[in-house]
This record gives structure tokens, sequence and C-alpha cells, in this order.
């Protein structure tokens, strides 16, 4: 006959680790992209700023390859601080709702900022920056709660949108040198994230 042990973890210890765990797998999401960004910072500051080449040129066939490599590349430090800051408050909420959703809302907002940004931005400009990320980050919990319809996913996106919500403002061209494109690519690629994982 077989014997059944009773764990001699409580409630609470169980409950405790398992929200430590999860904010271990929170920081490791976001810290490891964060730190990312910031070595390649560090390395463009040694090459003098050559790795900026490899940001989005629009309508060009090497500028596509930015596509994956801008997220990761920023024109100074103040842009890099920026960005640090929005990358970790909304990254983080987005793995609050589920962390399995951190890196395809990062792919998925990665994509639509780099082929909007390809398709419609300036002759000869140059296009750098985790913000399209950091918009579709703002996409997605903004309109997650629409589609999801649970009450945590409402509640959260009516959090962001009361806190947040300005910054949509930032799609439009109205800040000279600001990829305005990316910010507009990113968003839209956060929303389908939402209707894709509404689930």
């Amino acid at each position: 006959m077989p014997i059944t042990r009773r764990s001699s973890k409580s409630p609470v210890t169980r409950l405790t680790g398992r929200m430590t765990r999860a904010v271990k797998r929170q920081t490791t999401l976001v810290g490891g992209s964060l730190a990312a960004a910031w070595l390649t910072f560090a390395a463009n500051l040694v090459v003098g700023g050559s790795l900026l080449a490899y940001g989005i040129v629009p309508r060009t066939v090497w500028g596509l390859r930015g596509i994956l490599f801008a997220p990761f590349l920023h024109a100074n430090l103040a842009h890099l601080l920026a960005n640090t800051t929005s990358f970790v408050i909304l990254g983080w909420l987005v793995t609050l709702r589920d962390p399995k959703h951190f890196g395809r809302v990062a792919l998925a907002a990665a994509l639509g900022s780099g082929i909007v940004s390809w398709l419609l931005g300036a002759p000869g400009s140059v296009h750098v920056g985790a913000s399209g990320v950091i918009f579709g980050f703002l996409g997605f919990l903004m309109l997650s709660g629409w589609y999801a319809r649970t009450l945590v996913s409402v509640l959260l996106s009516v959090g962001v949108t009361v806190a947040w919500g300005g910054l949509v403002f930032g799609v439009l061209p109205t800040v000279p040198g600001v990829s305005w494109q990316g910010h507009l690519g990113g968003f839209i690629g956060g929303v389908l994230a939402a209707r894709a994982f509404r689930r």
C-alpha cells in the first residue's frame, strides 16, 4: 500500500518560495536584456561608435540587419539612460502578467519597430534604441485587458494607461531626431502580441 507524506513546509513558506522564484525569473529576463544593451553601449564606446552603423537604415539592403541589432544600440549615454527606466518598469509589468510573454512581446515589438522604421524612415537616417520595444510593452499592456478580459489583465491595462498612457503621443512625428516610426511600429507589434496572447 503506497504511503503518502505531507510536505513539511507550511503554506506560507511554499508561497514565499514561489514568489522568490518568480522574482528571480523576472529579474533575469529584464535585467539580462538590459545588461546586453549596456554591454553593447560599452563596446560601442571602445570602437569609437562604429557599431551604430548596424542600426536600421531605411530602404537599404544592409539596413535590414538593424532590425535585429537596433534595440541594443544607443546613440549616447543620455539615450540609454532615458530608455533604461521605462524598459525596466514596463518590461517587469509584462513579466508580471506572464513571464513567458516577455521575450515574445519584445520580439514582436522589435520586428514591428524595425519594419516600420525601415519602410517609413527618412532616407539616410539611422534608427537605433530600445524605445521601439518599450512602446511594444506599452501597447501590449494597454490592450491586453481588452483582449484577455480577465480581472488581472483589465486592472493592469487600466493602471498602465492611467500612469503611462501619455507616452502614446510618441508615435507622432512631433520631436525632431526621435524615431516616431520605431515607436509606432513597436506599439503596433505590442498590440498584435496582446491579441495573439489573449488566452
